[in-house]
């Protein structure tokens, strides 16, 4: 008998469902899109109404209607939340307010409650947790941000100090499990809302970061991923709970492993998505005529631009880091060669550069060498920024096979969980696989590592002149 495992990954642009079979294979996958945020004041950015849950009930229905076989061969559903996210609660466990997400001030400082009804403060993970389970129980591993959370232990602070800087109660927390452990089972009312088997265990898992790494099957601190998405990151593991200045731990999806995660780029493919819709609907058309997408014409044409784009230089600040609010994105060096592709291609070099400075700060920091790339995120479907990270990084650059890493993340905490592989290890040894690698070009490295030192005093440069115009026009 086959067995299968669900793995639903709520991310920061849409809740996807994905069921496994045991070797790592796509059986049938649900996705639905989340509304956009409710920003009321500034500094509050919500998710309206019960976004997070429709969206993961309605992506389950999908699944669970695609898939094929028989439903009582599915053994367990890990889950996956959007990381930084604060959800409030009632006594009964239903939301007081709406989810904040990451990107809400207030869950960057202490808790306040903004109610009299407040019970309970979770993440996301525990809300949705509680939403299919009807269990207080909570991901330990998602706790990353204000939380009075004991990071060696993995368990609520014993210090009474970390209660009064985060604002929150202990009797207000949710008891925590450890990734790959059982948080509770799927309740008749959650089966029927979502269409998964009422009983399923469903499954801890950690920080959407993290479980996408071990979905990439990132296990060996002589291993890089750098994960290509909204938001921009390098990351690697390892066993220390350490703190630095060029890189920050958080917990991992493995029980007593953490994740570093370097600095990273705030508006990552987000800028590339940007570059496309400028260009128009008549690209879009264009590119339809040819029976093309317009992001696979652009790949196409800025696959012909030399490396280093003709001298145009793409320093990514389209959104400004909290230390240098006055901070913009800038395109330097354009002359008469230049053309949409060179800009394309520009913002792809960009990436790869700003992110060999930091994971390369990273790595020193961790007293570490990368030997190898994996890249994952929608951006890891382009075969041009594929190579143009290999020839960055000077290093293979490999991509696995499928694009949902969190999703099957989570499905091998669920495999571990249930005992259908019997550690982390070998869960990923059988549910990981390597769809290609791209290498470096000689040439082309070349270029990019003189490239790079320009790269990197851009914004010392820059930065004057950004400070003035923000003065004039904000």
């Amino acid at each position: 008998m086959t067995r299968y495992l669900v793995g639903i990954d709520n991310g920061s642009q849409s809740s996807k469902v994905t069921v496994f079979d045991e070797r790592g294979g796509v059986v049938a996958e649900g996705r639905v899109p989340l509304r956009p945020n409710h920003t009321p004041a500034p500094g509050v950015v919500e998710h309206p109404d019960d976004d997070l849950w429709d969206s993961i009930a309605a992506a389950c229905r999908i699944a669970m209607a695609a898939f094929s076989g028989d439903p009582a061969e599915i053994v367990g559903v890990g889950l996956c939340t959007i990381r930084f996210c604060r959800a409030v609660l009632r006594a009964d466990g239903s939301l007081a307010q709406p989810v904040q997400s990451w990107m809400d001030a207030r869950v960057s400082g202490p808790f306040a409650a903004e109610r009299d009804d407040v019970a309970f403060v979770t993440s996301s993970s525990g809300y949705v947790t509680h939403r299919l389970t009807g269990r207080f129980r909570d991901a330990a591993a998602n706790h990353q941000g204000v939380w009075p959370i004991d990071t060696d232990t993995w368990r609520w602070s014993d210090d009474p100090r970390a209660y009064t800087a985060t604002g929150m109660r202990r009797d207000q927390l949710f008891e925590l499990v450890d990734p790959g452990e059982v948080l509770g089972h799927v309740t008749p009312a959650a089966a029927a809302a979502t269409g998964l088997p009422a009983g399923l265990p469903v499954v801890a898992t950690a920080n959407d970061k993290a479980v996408e790494a071990l979905g990439c099957g990132l296990l060996d601190p002589t291993t890089l991923l750098v994960s290509l998405g909204t938001y921009i990151a390098g990351m690697s593991v390892g066993t220390r709970n350490r703190t630095g200045t060029d890189c920050w731990t958080n917990f991992g999806s493995e029980p007593g492993r953490y994740l570093y995660e370097s600095g990273g780029i705030r508006r990552g493919m987000w800028t590339v998505s940007w570059f496309r819709d400028l260009l128009g609907p008549e690209a879009a058309a264009a590119a339809e005529a040819a029976g093309e997408r317009v992001e696979e014409r652009l790949n196409r044409e800025a696959a012909a631009v030399p490396a280093g784009s003709d001298g145009l230089l793409a320093v990514l600040d389209w959104l400004a880091p909290s230390d240098a609010t006055f901070r913009k994105g800038s395109l330097l060096g354009f002359d008469g060669r230049q053309g949409r592709a060179h800009v394309y291609r520009s913002i792809l070099e960009g990436i790869a550069m700003t992110m060999r400075e930091r994971t390369d700060a990273m790595a020193a920091e961790l007293d570490t060498t990368h030997e190898r790339v994996v890249v994952s995120g929608g951006g890891s479907s382009s075969d041009l920024m594929m190579q143009i990270t290999a020839d960055v990084f000077q290093r293979e650059a490999i991509r696995m096979v499928g694009d949902g890493a969190a999703g099957r993340g989570a499905a091998i905490c669920a495999a571990v969980a249930t005992g259908v592989h019997p550690s982390f290890a070998e869960a990923v040894q059988a549910m990981v696989v390597e769809r290609d690698r791209f290498r470096p070009d000689p040439g082309n490295a070349a270029v990019y590592d003189a490239l790079r030192a320009v790269h990197a005093d851009a914004a010392a440069h820059t930065d004057p002149l950004y400070r003035r115009t923000a003065a004039i026009v904000g």
